[in-house]
């Protein structure tokens, strides 16, 4: 069974940096295809980033295109979104998730596990 645990939300002005963890167990989290989503206060769940691992492909939603980065590190099985240049638009629940094979989609119905979600807020 395969569980996340993400960790890195907080307080951040608008222009800073955060740096998300989503701790992978079950799995080894390049066997994965993931993805980071988020949900603001009254808005659906969106997508944020996603990776193939086995091709090192990534894609990214067109608002944070350029801003966030999605990587991971094999020795602490642990994946990573980047958020740098943070908006207030950004302030939003976000969830790592993981499907148990197929592409790394944009649809958060596609996504078999899911993390219990960490926050991030602008200070501003």
């Amino acid at each position: 069974q395969v569980q996340l645990v993400e960790s890195g939300g907080g307080l951040v002005q608008a222009g800073g940096s955060l740096r998300l963890s989503c701790v992978v167990s079950g799995r080894t989290f390049s066997s994965l295809p993931m993805g980071w989503f988020r949900q603001a206060p009254g808005n659906k769940r969106e997508f944020v980033a996603a990776v193939n691992w086995s091709i090192r492909s990534t894609s990214y939603a067109d608002s944070v295109q350029g801003r966030f980065t999605i990587s991971g590190d094999n020795a602490k099985n642990t994946v990573y979104l980047q958020m740098n240049s943070l908006k207030p638009e950004d302030t939003a629940v976000y969830y790592c998730a993981a499907r148990s094979r197929g592409w790394p989609g944009r649809l958060d119905s596609e996504y078999d596990y899911w993390g219990q979600g960490t926050q991030v807020t602008d200070s501003s």
